[in-house]
């Protein structure tokens, strides 16, 4: 049975559920610790009980979103999620008959580097001699937007093979979110960077040796070769004249995905929490949205204290304990009652002070993406949601 929802402050008419029914890609963004992952993990289940066949991709190392979906784990193959609560009831606009289907990915970096190596190679012989190159294991791991581009070619693979409804992505908090964006130009501009051009002249643009011009040239790669070691400049070398073929298939790919997310089917989330840092990050994302000309679908708002008015004071809390049954039996003096109803209404006050605080910082978030704007509040849960059971609940909060 479900239990009956707070009363949280005035929020936009406007939920979630259209946006779940009608879009084919949701991303979701926001800073750590403000309920991202359980967001994505609730509107792909919200989806799939919809009737549409959704995958929630994520690329948090994090465990959050296997254990929400009661999964032992996540790898980087797509996994069926087998439960019987992914249907469409009645209550939320559906028929019991109505089924979709849920399915979850969690993204390995170094996986998904290697299919967009193997997808843009030339031949199966350059693939292998990238793949087992030590500067391309290096690269392929913490190059920065590495991780971003991975993920944004995965994404851009699976809308393209049609098999899918909806898909909801998980970005990592907002400081790397910010890279989902910019990964494919810090991804070229670190491979068509000026030393490495250099490193491919020094080397000719030959499988092995070095087509040294000049003293200088001469000069600084006898003094790399000192520290690094002759084998790694060659390997560097060979690495970055045979990824250089492949440049411009990840470069079309970039392009392929940065264009799609810029499409009206697309709609980026922003999750924040009411504390102050995470409302400025999020501003400051729902901005470079803005200023890149992304579909912004809304805020989600989780974490927020509901507002309740107190109706009666010290004394008339006071009286309410002593006519309760379970307090009576504990036999308090009249002080320790009178001690416990101070301590109630004074909790209550210091709620109130949170929710009028939350209040306010959700105004800004208002503000800043306008009256007609998503924007749906979702109260300070007792548990944290770490099941089906409690992403349904949180479900219910974004569609309804």
């Amino acid at each position: 049975m479900r239990a009956s929802r707070p009363a949280l402050n005035p929020v936009s008419s406007a939920s979630f559920a259209d946006a779940i029914t009608q879009k084919r890609i949701l991303v979701c963004v926001g800073s750590g610790g403000v309920g991202k992952t359980t967001t994505a993990a609730a509107m792909a289940l919200a989806g799939a009980r919809q009737g549409r066949r959704t995958l929630v991709l994520t690329i948090d190392p994090a465990k959050r979103l296997a254990n929400s979906l009661g999964l032992d784990e996540l790898g980087h193959t797509v996994q069926w999620v087998n439960h019987s609560l992914v249907h469409t009831p009645a209550s939320w606009g559906g028929t019991t008959d109505t089924r979709g289907e849920l399915f979850a990915m969690m993204l390995d970096q170094k996986a998904a580097f290697d299919e967009v190596v193997r997808h843009h190679a030339k031949d199966p012989e350059a693939i292998r001699r990238i793949l087992a190159n030590p500067i391309y294991a290096q690269i392929s791991g913490s190059l920065a937007g590495a991780q971003e581009y991975a993920a944004m070619a995965k994404l851009e693979e699976f809308h393209a093979t049609g098999q899918w409804d909806l898909i909801v992505v998980d970005t990592p908090p907002t400081a790397h979110a910010l890279d989902f964006l910019d990964a494919p130009q810090k991804l070229t501009a670190a491979i068509d960077s000026p030393a490495i051009e250099w490193f491919r002249k020094m080397q000719g643009g030959s499988q092995s040796g070095w087509s040294v011009v000049g003293k200088t040239g001469a000069f600084v790669l006898k003094r790399l070769a000192k520290f690094v070691g002759s084998q790694f400049l060659d390997d560097m070398a060979v690495f970055f004249t045979e990824f250089n073929d492949i440049l411009g298939g990840f470069r079309k790919r970039a392009e392929e995905t940065f264009s799609l997310l810029r499409q009206q089917q697309v709609g980026f989330v922003l999750v924040a929490s009411p504390e102050q840092m995470a409302v400025r990050e999020a501003l400051f994302f729902h901005q470079r949205l803005a200023t890149s000309e992304m579909p912004f679908a809304g805020f989600v708002v989780n974490r927020v204290h509901a507002s309740r008015p107190a109706r009666v004071g010290v004394a008339e809390t006071e009286a309410l304990l002593g006519a309760t049954p379970e307090v009576a039996a504990l036999g308090l003096s009249g002080t320790s009652l009178r001690m416990a109803a101070e301590a109630l209404v004074g909790a209550h006050a210091d709620l109130e002070v949170l929710a009028g605080a939350d209040a306010a910082a959700i105004d800004r978030l208002r503000q800043a993406a306008g009256p007609d704007a998503r924007l749906v509040q979702v109260p300070f849960f007792r548990e944290d949601v770490h099941d089906v059971s409690r992403l349904l609940d949180l479900g219910r909060y974004l569609i309804e």
